[in-house]
């Protein structure tokens, strides 16, 4: 559990004073809340990670292409970025609004930006698209017919989307967003 680590300071005397059996888990955990604490403060996620096995068996988890040598087990690709949940009301909403009308994604022309003005990753995709100079028309999913626009292309349990003719980007990230934008070229 998290409360059983010691502030930073004090996590080597911490390891040293440990049991053997012990050291070993609470060393693991240390270091897995260390790896996720760096993967959040970096700010970027990387688009594709990869799971490898050296000649030695050493499972390595990178965002590069394994070395030569090492044998690719599995290729990840994040479907999304990290989005701002819809209230329970909008949820329920969604529901009803699905089951009135199933949803039949219309390819949109231009870019468009499902967002709601309390959303933070929505602040920073339209900053994003500001800063690049991106031509984009908004839809608030705040407003009874920006949320049913929303259920038409698909929306899910978060916002922001973002849709260019038939593809979509669920979340923000500026990596995810620059993929997006480099592979419509």
């Amino acid at each position: 559990m998290l409360g059983e680590f010691p502030p930073p300071h004090r996590a080597a005397t911490f390891f040293a004073e440990a049991s053997p059996g012990r050291n070993a888990a609470a060393l693991a955990r240390f270091g897995a809340v260390l790896l996720c604490a760096a993967g959040l403060a970096s700010g970027a996620i990387a688009q594709t990670l990869f799971k490898s096995v050296g000649p030695d068996g050493r499972v390595t988890y990178s965002d590069r292409p394994p070395e030569q040598g090492q044998q690719v087990v599995k290729t990840l690709t994040p479907a999304a970025a990290p989005t701002t949940a819809l209230p329970v009301s909008a949820v329920e909403q969604l529901r009803r609004l699905r089951a009135a009308a199933p949803a039949a994604a219309p390819a949109t022309t231009g870019v468009v930006l499902y967002s709601a003005e309390w959303c933070g990753y929505c602040s920073k995709a339209k900053a994003y698209l500001a800063g690049k100079g991106i031509a984009y028309r908004e839809v608030d999913i705040d407003v009874p017919a920006g949320l049913a626009a929303y259920a038409q292309a698909g929306g899910g349990q978060g916002v922001p989307l973002l849709v260019a003719g038939s593809r979509q980007l669920r979340g923000f990230s500026a990596s995810a967003y620059d993929q997006f934008f480099a592979s419509r070229k």
